[in-house]
């Protein structure tokens, strides 16, 4: 089965860090609040423990998650956790979307995979946890986010392709560190049956590329003592993710005027430091692998 994405999380430590991440993103990637969940005295008299806000990158949606209210209280399983991810470099976990959860149950099941369900949201979405793939936290979904853009026909991402500095046509890939790119085939190729598309050599790993619904899974393999291979061993799951771009040297002229430092080759593929990123690697290009898919969100389609 193919699953479209529906969103990419990860963490801040407390609610101050997540609206300065929230402000970096509207100002250096255009990036767009579709809603917001916020602890106000009704939600909190619901416990709602966190706060985050849905923003749209083009057709992605982006949510950094902050606890709030009872989650910020130490002992709070949701709060927990997210103070767990909230290190650099480390993020949450995808959603895919599914039309027919029960289905999509099934098919997990039968290659192996346990299912978490959250009590009350039997319905809704399961989440297969961050054990199984290579660290990366899979969240099947049914419904759809509140306030999506993407569910209304006319709306449409070009307005961060023509408009906006950065050029950005869409999300191009997501990266994953593993142990070995035997291991991620297992998981990718084997498991969940996602096409590879070839694998190539970056500065700093070996790359084997996986077509997920609509866009690409990088699984990144680096030598021993390198950055990748530490983060294999020591985060696990996302490492990164890619942005295609109409004019990598127009979008790495415009950061730097911004007082952004970047690393990386700007005619190739280039990031804004992690530092300056909220300890998050976030690459642009507008080179398009051999064998990759054109960008662009089909969670219209479902799966």
């Amino acid at each position: 089965m193919q699953f479209p994405l529906v969103h990419v999380s990860w963490a801040l430590a407390d609610n101050a860090g997540r609206q300065e991440c929230d402000a970096f993103f509207q100002d250096v990637l255009g990036a767009q609040t579709a809603y917001e969940i916020l602890v106000t005295p009704e939600t909190a008299a619901l416990g709602l423990d966190r706060e985050e806000s849905l923003m749209m990158v083009g057709d992605t949606m982006v949510i950094p998650i902050a606890p709030a209210g009872r989650g910020a209280q130490d002992g709070n399983p949701l709060g927990d956790m997210l103070r767990r991810s909230a290190a650099p470099m480390r993020w949450i976990g995808l959603a895919l979307k599914t039309t027919d959860l029960a289905a999509a149950d099934a098919w997990f099941a039968s290659r192996g995979f346990k299912r978490h369900y959250d009590p009350g949201m039997e319905a809704h979405y399961f989440l297969v946890p961050r054990g199984q793939a290579l660290g990366m936290r899979l969240e099947v979904v049914r419904q759809d986010m509140p306030n999506d853009p993407r569910r209304d026909p006319e709306w449409t991402p070009a307005w961060w392709r023509d408009a906006h500095p950065l050029g950005i046509e869409g999300l191009q890939a997501i990266g994953v560190s593993t142990p070995s790119l035997a291991e991620a085939r297992a998981l990718f190729a084997g498991k969940l049956e996602w096409p590879e598309l070839g694998e190539r050599d970056l500065p700093d790993a070996r790359v084997a590329a996986f077509a997920m619904g609509d866009t690409v899974i990088e699984a990144l393999e680096g030598e021993e003592g390198s950055p990748i291979a530490d983060h294999a061993r020591d985060a696990k799951g996302l490492h990164h993710l890619v942005f295609k771009v109409r004019d990598a040297a127009s979008a790495a002229t415009w950061l730097r005027t911004k007082g952004l430092p970047l690393i990386g080759d700007a005619e190739d593929r280039f990031a804004i430091h992690p530092d300056k990123a909220h300890g998050r690697l976030i690459w642009f290009t507008e080179v398009t692998p051999q064998g990759y898919p054109q960008v662009g969100s089909k969670l219209g389609a479902g799966a």
